[in-house]
């Protein structure tokens, strides 16, 4: 049983952000400050990602934990009221997002998720240092030198001739 009118929950869900969150904002904030530049709800992309590092090849979903099933955390529990809704909500959310994250890697994105129970105050400066450990092995790994080989004697002696 719900304890507000239609009216006031549907006014008090209406309230309810998708862009600029505070889990969002921590995110960027961290990410600028350490001299990351980044594009916001990048509609080019499948599932509009949050963040999108084009120099990173690397795309970030800061999801929410009740909109998107966090399996095992205890910020998602479907609302007594009801019921059936919700979960059909909550399921088609997470096949979307996973959709999204399968269709991103398919285009040769980077996708990383961050869920808002990582960003709680006893976790957040650990998480946030992972995920810049992260980008930086990205960066380095798409930037690597490539090695030659070096040719063996046989080739070598096969291009002598040829030059003769």
């Amino acid at each position: 049983m719900d304890v507000m009118t239609k009216q006031q929950r549907h006014d008090c869900m209406a309230r309810i952000k998708g862009k600029n969150t505070k889990p969002d904002m921590m995110v960027r904030r961290f990410l600028w400050a350490h001299g990351f530049r980044y594009r916001i709800n990048y509609s080019r992309l499948p599932g509009r990602p949050d963040l999108v590092l084009p120099k990173y090849h690397t795309v970030i979903f800061v999801n929410g934990c009740f909109w998107h099933g966090h399996d095992g955390c205890r910020y998602y529990r479907l609302p007594k009221s009801n019921v059936e809704y919700w979960a059909r909500k909550i399921e088609n959310n997470k096949a979307r997002d996973q959709r999204d994250r399968e269709q991103l890697s398919k285009m040769g994105w980077n996708v990383v998720q961050i869920w808002e129970c990582q960003l709680l105050p006893k976790n957040r400066e650990a998480y946030l240092e992972s995920l810049l450990s992260l980008l930086d092995g990205i960066f380095l790994k798409s930037h690597a030198v490539k090695r030659y080989a070096l040719p063996d004697d046989d080739d070598m002696a096969m291009a002598a001739e040829s030059n003769d």
